[in-house]
């Protein structure tokens, strides 16, 4: 329990932080699953323009701070490789 009015505030932004930062991890899920989904249902084209989104999605939550821009730079890598191993196989 907060005993000071700077403590209140504290706690007050951090539970703004938290919403706000579940949010972005959330629509960072939401791409990637989009790209899952798009590669098991064999849309070559499909999966590359929701690969473009897919990416702009995590690097706006890499620049917000969410994540760390390593990780985003990591998930980037991974999906695109996936991307590019299952188009190459088709």
């Amino acid at each position: 329990m907060a005993n000071h009015a700077s403590a209140e505030k504290r706690n007050r932004q951090s539970k703004t932080r938290r919403l706000r930062n579940r949010i972005n991890k959330s629509k960072i899920n939401t791409a990637i699953r989009r790209v899952d989904d798009a590669l098991a249902a064999g849309a070559q084209d499909g999966a590359q323009d929701v690969l473009k989104k897919a990416m702009s999605v995590i690097h706006k939550t890499a620049g917000k701070g969410t994540i760390h821009k390593n990780t985003a730079a990591r998930k980037i890598s991974r999906l695109t490789k996936r991307v590019n191993r299952t188009l190459a196989a088709a």
